[in-house]
């Protein structure tokens, strides 16, 4: 983006990230900018790659997926097959909510949403059957205390 993300910019994100729904007037309304200002500043960031996208937020519970399951792994080897094998094979898995490259003890962490024990059981003989892994631990989310996606803005 060639100009700075000002206060007005940072408003409409806040805004946006609770709801991309809203119109551009309904935005406008609320940063105190006209609906073409506000229209232009919000392509402007669309354009930049400051918006990534826009999406609805589905409730696990309603879609049949309400088990959150956190998965910590220690890859098998860290050659580059390994690795396209295991990124393949996670990026194919709709219960996979969340992949990551990690530090420290462990190499990846999955947020994973399965239905209950025995569907995570049927995700984990899945992913160890594509792909070697030397440990593999699972945590289940008692309570869910903070879940967002909105950035500090």
């Amino acid at each position: 983006m060639d100009r700075k993300i000002d206060d007005f910019d940072r408003a409409i994100l806040r805004l946006l990230q609770r709801d991309a729904s809203l119109t551009a007037d309904d935005i406008a309304e609320r940063v105190a900018l006209s609906r073409n200002a506000c229209w232009r500043r919000i392509r402007m960031m669309e354009e930049a790659g400051v918006i990534r996208g826009r999406v609805v937020l589905a409730d696990p519970d309603s879609l049949g997926c309400p088990l959150d399951v956190v998965v910590m792994l220690r890859a098998a080897s860290h050659d580059p097959g390994w690795m396209d094998r295991f990124q393949g094979a996670v990026r194919a898995m709709p219960e996979v909510t969340g992949a990551y490259r990690m530090t420290g003890e462990l190499d990846y962490m999955l947020r994973v949403r399965v239905a209950d024990v025995p569907a995570y059981d049927a995700f984990y003989k899945r992913l160890i059957a594509r792909v070697p892994l030397t440990d593999i631990s699972a945590s289940f989310v008692m309570e869910e205390i903070k879940e967002t996606t909105a950035l500090p803005v």
